[in-house]
C-alpha cells in the first residue's frame, strides 16, 4: 500500500512539473486553463506604450520650453551673443572695456526686462528673498605682478565680495552704482565675477494640447571666468529651470475634462499592472513550493541533492522582470498622475521609471517569441554566451582602462577629445566602432614631435588591438555559443536530473482535450514530439 502511495505521489509530482513547464497554449490544451497572464501582458504592452508616448509628448514640450527660454535669456543678457556657443561656454571677451560693457549690459537688460522680453517672464526672488541682482566677485587677497621682470608677489587666499542691486537702486542714476568701488576691477588678481538672478515664467503652450500650464522658476547665473589669466575671459550662462505648482489657475474650456480622462487612463494602467504583479508573484510562490516538493522527493528517493542548474529552472526570470516592470510602472504612473494634477513636478524621476518599465515590457515580449523554435535559438544563445562574454569583457576592460588613463595624461594637453577621462572613454569607444577615426588622427596638435609620434603609436595599437583582435574574439564567443545551441537542437541537449525525471513517463497526452474553436486557432503553436528535448522559456 505504501508503495502504491509512493507511485501516486511520484506521478502527481511529475504531472505538476510537466504542467508547470508548459507554455500558455499547451496549458490550455491540457487543462483548459485560460492564459490570463498572457492576455494581461498583451494588454499591458498596448496601454503602457500609449501612456509613455503621451507622457513623452508632454515632456518634450517641457524640454523645448526650457531650451528655448535658455536661448532667449542668452540673447537678452549676453552682449554680442552670436546664437552659437563657442565651446562649453557661451562667448568671451578680450579687453577690459569689453568686460565692463558686458557686465553693465547684463545689468541694464535685467532692469528693463519687462519692456524688452517677448516671453511670459517676470522678476523672481533670490535666495535672500529679495528681488534684484546679486553680483559677486572672487579675487586673490592681494598681490602684484610684473611680467616684464618675471616677478610675482601674490597671496593665494581667495576673497569673495558680493553686492545686491535691487530694482530701486537700478532705477536711480546708473553712474552711481557703475562708479562704486565694487566695480573697480583689478584684473591681475580677479578670478571670476558671477551675476545671479531669478525669473519666473509660465508655459502657455500646454494649453494648446489641452493640459494645465506649468509655472517655472529660472535660476540664472552669468559667470565671467578669468581663472586662467590668459587674456581671455570666458562667459558662461547657466539657467536651472524648476517647475513649481501654480498658485492660482483659472482656465475656462475643456482642459479640466481632458485632464480627468488622462487620470482615469493612468489609474486603469495601475490596475492592470497590479493584476499582472499579483499573478506573477503568485506563479513564483507556486514555483518555489513545487521546487521544494521536487527537492524533498529527489532526496528521499535517490538519496542525493538536485544540481543547482535544475533548481534554477524553477525560478522564472521573466516573471521577475515583469514584477520589476510592474512596480516601476505603478510608481511612475502615480507620479505622472500627480504631475498631471500639478501636485508634483519631478519629470526626471517619472521619465526614468516609465521609460525603464516600458523597456522591460518590450524585452518581455521575447519570452513569447521563445515558444517558436526559431526564435528560441536567440534566447538560448544569449543565455549560453552571457557568462563567457562577461568574463571576456572584464579582461578587455582592464586593457581599455589602461588606454583611457594613458591617453588622458599624455594626449590631454594636445587633443580636445582627450581633455578629461569621460571624454577619453567615449572617444575610444567610438574608435572601437569605427567612428570618427580620421578626425581623431587629424586633430592632434603638432607642437611636440615626441607627443605626435606617441599619438600615432597609441591610436594605431589601440585600433588594431580592439578592432582586429578583441572585437573579433568577442564575436567568436557568441558564434561559438550559437553553433553549440544549433548542435544541441539536432542531437539533443544534455539531459539533467529534472529532464530525465520528466521523460520517465509521458503523461502530457492524457491531459489533452479538444479546446474551443477560438483558442484552438489562437494556440496553434503546437510543437512536434521531436522537439520535446528543447528548452522553452515560460
Amino acid at each position: 500500500m505504501a508503495h502504491i502511495d509512493s507511485e501516486v505521489k511520484e506521478e502527481c509530482l511529475r504531472e505538476d512539473l510537466k504542467f508547470y513547464f508548459m507554455n500558455p497554449c499547451e496549458k490550455y490544451r491540457a487543462r483548459h486553463q485560460i492564459p490570463w497572464k498572457l492576455g494581461l501582458q498583451i494588454l499591458k504592452i498596448l496601454m503602457v506604450t500609449t501612456q509613455l508616448v503621451r507622457f513623452g509628448l508632454s515632456n518634450q514640450s517641457v524640454v523645448a520650453f526650457k531650451e528655448d527660454s535658455t536661448v532667449a535669456f542668452k540673447h537678452l543678457f549676453l552682449k554680442g551673443y552670436s546664437g552659437i556657443d563657442e565651446d562649453d561656454y557661451s562667448c568671451s571677451v578680450y579687453t577690459q572695456e569689453d568686460t565692463y560693457e558686458s557686465i553693465f549690459f547684463a545689468i541694464n537688460q535685467y532692469h528693463h526686462l519687462k519692456n524688452i522680453t517677448l516671453g511670459t517672464v517676470a522678476y523672481g526672488e533670490n535666495e535672500d528673498n529679495r528681488i534684484g541682482l546679486k553680483v559677486c566677485k572672487q579675487h586673490y587677497k592681494k598681490g602684484t605682478t610684473l611680467p616684464s621682470n618675471e616677478t610675482l608677489n601674490i597671496d593665494s587666499d581667495v576673497e569673495t565680495e558680493c553686492i545686491h542691486l535691487s530694482l530701486q537702486v537700478l532705477s536711480k542714476n546708473p553712474q552711481e552704482w557703475k562708479n562704486s568701488s565694487f566695480f573697480c576691477l583689478e584684473f591681475y588678481r580677479l578670478l571670476q565675477i558671477e551675476i545671479s538672478f531669478q525669473l519666473k515664467g509660465i508655459d502657455l503652450q500646454t494649453i494648446r494640447s489641452r493640459e494645465l500650464p506649468d509655472c517655472y522658476v529660472f535660476q540664472n547665473r552669468i559667470t565671467y571666468d578669468n581663472k586662467a589669466h590668459s587674456g581671455k575671459i570666458k562667459i558662461y550662462f547657466d539657467s536651472d529651470a524648476n517647475i513649481e505648482e501654480c498658485k492660482v489657475l483659472n482656465i475656462s474650456g475643456s482642459i479640466q475634462k481632458n485632464t480627468q480622462y488622462v487620470l482615469v487612463f493612468d489609474a486603469f494602467v495601475i490596475v492592470i499592472c497590479l493584476a499582472s504583479l499579483i499573478l506573477c508573484t503568485r506563479s513564483i510562490i507556486l514555483a518555489l513550493r513545487l521546487r521544494k516538493r521536487f527537492l524533498n522527493f529527489f532526496l528521499e528517493k535517490y538519496k542525493r541533492h538536485v544540481c543547482d542548474a535544475d533548481q534554477w529552472e524553477f525560478i522564472n526570470g521573466w516573471y521577475v522582470l515583469v514584477i520589476i516592470s510592474d512596480l516601476m510602472t505603478i510608481i511612475g504612473s502615480i507620479l505622472k498622475m500627480e504631475i498631471k494634477a500639478k501636485n508634483l513636478t519631478n519629470y526626471d524621476l517619472c521619465s526614468i521609471l516609465l521609460g525603464t518599465s516600458t523597456l522591460f515590457v518590450w524585452v518581455g515580449v521575447i519570452r513569447y517569441l521563445g515558444y517558436f523554435q526559431t526564435y528560441n535559438v536567440l534566447i538560448l544563445t544569449m543565455q549560453a554566451s552571457l557568462p563567457k562574454v562577461l568574463r571576456f569583457c572584464a579582461c578587455a576592460g582592464m586593457i581599455y582602462l589602461g588606454y583611457t588613463f594613458c591617453g588622458w595624461i599624455v594626449l590631454g594637453p594636445y587633443h580636445d577629445k582627450f581633455e578629461d577621462l569621460g571624454t577619453v572613454a567615449e572617444c575610444l569607444f567610438s574608435l572601437v566602432n569605427g567612428d570618427d577615426m580620421f578626425a581623431t588622427f587629424a586633430q592632434i596638435q603638432k607642437k611636440s614631435v615626441l607627443v605626435w609620434l606617441f599619438s600615432r603609436l597609441y591610436l594605431y595599437s589601440f585600433i588594431s588591438l580592439f578592432i582586429y583582435m578583441i572585437l573579433s574574439l568577442f564575436i567568436a564567443l557568441i558564434t561559438d555559443s550559437y553553433d553549440t545551441i544549433k548542435k544541441y537542437q539536432q542531437s539533443g541537449l544534455p539531459e539533467t536530473d529534472l529532464q530525465k525525471f520528466l521523460k520517465e513517463c509521458s503523461s502530457k497526452e492524457s491531459y489533452q482535450k479538444e479546446p474551443s474553436a477560438f483558442l484552438s486557432s489562437f494556440c496553434c503553436l503546437r510543437r512536434k514530439g521531436s522537439d520535446d528535448h528543447l528548452i522553452l522559456f515560460n
